[in-house]
C-alpha cells in the first residue's frame, strides 16, 4: 500500500514539474506548444499519456487544463526466498486539454 502511495505522490510531483517546465518553454514564439512539451516530459518520465481533449481547435491553440494520475500496473515477485519486490509494469497520466 505504501508503494502505491509513493507512486501516486511521485506521479503528482512529476506532473507539477512538467507543467512548470512547459510554462517556461512556451515563452518562445516558435517551436512546440505547451501541450507537446507536457506530453513529452511525461513520456520521458516513463508514463503512458492519455490526452483528453475538449473542443475542436488545433493543438497549438489548446491549453493544459489539468494533469492527473491514471492506473498503475505492478507485480509482486517473491521468488528465491527474499523479501517481495514490487515491479511497476506500466503507469499512466491523463492530460486534459481545452481547445
Amino acid at each position: 500500500m505504501n508503494t502505491h502511495r509513493a507512486t501516486i505522490f511521485t506521479a503528482t510531483v512529476l506532473a507539477a514539474a512538467a507543467l512548470a517546465s512547459a510554462g517556461v518553454a512556451s515563452a518562445a514564439p516558435s517551436g512546440p506548444s505547451r501541450v507537446e512539451d507536457t506530453v513529452r516530459t511525461l513520456e520521458a518520465g516513463g508514463y503512458h499519456v492519455i490526452v483528453n481533449r475538449v473542443g475542436t481547435g488545433q493543438l497549438s491553440s489548446c491549453t493544459v487544463e489539468s494533469v492527473h494520475p491514471g492506473q498503475t500496473y505492478s507485480t509482486m515477485d517473491s521468488r528465491g526466498g527474499s523479501s517481495p519486490a514490487v515491479t511497476v509494469i506500466s503507469k499512466t497520466m491523463h492530460v486534459d486539454l481545452v481547445c
